[in-house]
């Protein structure tokens, strides 16, 4: 990628651009970067120069940099991850567009992620989700659940790559730039043979009105003229209009049939989310952890799991197994095995009600009362028990109800009847006995 000079450093190419974005961009597309990547990036580095007044960053050094990562940190509360992608746009501007290569760059300190559980629907609430989506959302929805394609996976499918005769999918230019293989749900086979008639439509369409090919990535334009014209190189999932490339410059833009806007399944999925009542943060990357979850749970090893998901390390493919450990039930609560047959029953719960807050509040100022008088502080001296009419009353029998009846409420402290108990320690109330407590430490 770069040229190697007589002293062996890395010689990089000059840029033709002059502004300061387009530089940005240029070495970013010299370096094959994504553009999702580039997108990001740019924004981060147009976030941090606008930061610092619109100061050039070539003028800005440590201090400005570590400012604007607090102020993300602090302030805006990004997650680490973000944090870290704001970080790597900054270094890659500085290292990479304005060539300077200082100490303080390996000094920064990065945020520690922390690896997360995925959200999982279980299959009755993938299927609940699934009735709540029409038409090529819900297609690409099932297929995304069906084959544990990522979103912009599913939308970037082209004609030539879904093999009906073999039954599998090939995934071009995945996560990493890598291929693979999945496999082809049977039962989407003749919903997807119906979209392809609609993309052939469009596509006919746009040869009568003489609209230039899809997008072919590298230099593959060139290399076979005509190939985006061509009907094997066609978006599977077409958008419905044309839009200019961003990549092919201008003016006049360029205006070409993209694929399908990933935005549109998200709004989609959030949408019917929210009509099956679902109470998991479930987004079309949920179809994925839940594709995974449901293979292992069903047998499939995890290396086939690691394969069709287009992991680089089984470690990463691990996560899933927590997933599944955990839905297994082998190890059960303490609770389940105190709640169990041969264990004695333990008491119902009963929930609070105005009725049990009104005695609670009657016993606090009962309380109050008692130690505030004089009277309490003269048990010490006496021990005569002489306010045992006071004392409360034992509790009744909890009923199995979650509302106490009317039969079963406490009388309040003016009506308490005499205590059943002639223990004086267990039966006088707390603050009685923190009286009596109190009284004999001063004497």
């Amino acid at each position: 990628m770069n040229s190697i000079n007589a002293e062996g450093q890395r010689v990089k190419p000059a840029l033709s651009s002059t502004r300061l974005l387009d530089r940005f961009r240029e070495r970013l597309r010299y370096m094959h970067y994504s553009i999702r990547t580039e997108e990001v990036y740019t924004y981060w580095v147009r976030a941090f120069i606008r930061f610092h007044g619109l100061q050039h960053p070539a003028e800005m050094g440590r201090d400005e940099v570590v400012a604007f990562l607090s102020h993300l940190a602090n302030e805006r509360r990004l997650a680490p991850s973000t944090h870290k992608q704001a970080l790597s746009a900054l270094l890659f501007l500085y290292r990479h567009v304005l060539d300077l290569e200082l100490p303080w760059m390996t000094e920064l300190d990065r945020p520690s992620t922390a690896r997360r559980i995925p959200p999982v629907l279980t299959p009755p609430e993938v299927v609940a989700v699934m009735a709540h989506l029409e038409g090529e959302t819900a297609l690409l929805a099932r297929l995304l659940y069906g084959t544990g394609m990522r979103l912009l996976e599913g939308v970037r499918l082209r004609v030539k790559d879904v093999d009906f005769a073999r039954s599998v999918i090939v995934v071009r230019d995945g996560k990493g730039g890598k291929d693979r293989v999945v496999m082809l749900p049977q039962s989407l086979v003749e919903p997807l043979r119906a979209q392809l008639r609609h993309a052939r439509a469009l596509w006919a369409h746009d040869r009568a009105g003489d609209v230039a090919g899809v997008y072919l990535p590298f230099a593959l334009e060139r290399k076979y003229p005509g190939a985006g014209q061509s009907w094997a190189w066609q978006w599977v999932f077409p958008a419905a209009a044309l839009s200019p490339d961003p990549r092919a410059g201008g003016p006049p833009p360029l205006l070409r049939r993209h694929h399908m806007s990933e935005q549109r399944l998200q709004r989609a999925m959030k949408q019917a989310v929210r009509r099956a009542d679902i109470g998991k943060p479930a987004t079309v990357h949920t179809l994925r952890h839940s594709f995974a979850t449901h293979l292992l749970q069903s047998g499939t090893d995890i290396r086939t799991v690691q394969e069709l998901l287009g992991h680089s390390d089984v470690s990463t493919t691990m996560i899933y197994t927590h997933v599944v450990n955990m839905a297994s039930g082998h190890t059960a609560s303490p609770l389940d095995v105190l709640a169990g047959a041969s264990a004695p029953r333990l008491p119902p719960m009963i929930a609070p009600t105005a009725a049990a807050a009104e005695i609670a509040t009657h016993d606090v100022a009962a309380g109050v009362e008692s130690m505030a008088s004089p009277a309490a502080g003269s048990l010490g001296e006496h021990g005569s028990g002489e306010h045992e009419e006071a004392e409360r009353a034992p509790a009744p029998e909890p009923v199995a109800s979650w509302e106490l009846p009317s039969t079963t409420r406490r009388p309040l402290p003016t009506q308490r009847p005499p205590p059943s108990s002639s223990s004086p320690f267990t039966a006088r109330p707390w603050w009685q006995r923190l009286a009596r407590w109190w009284a004999g430490r001063s004497r």
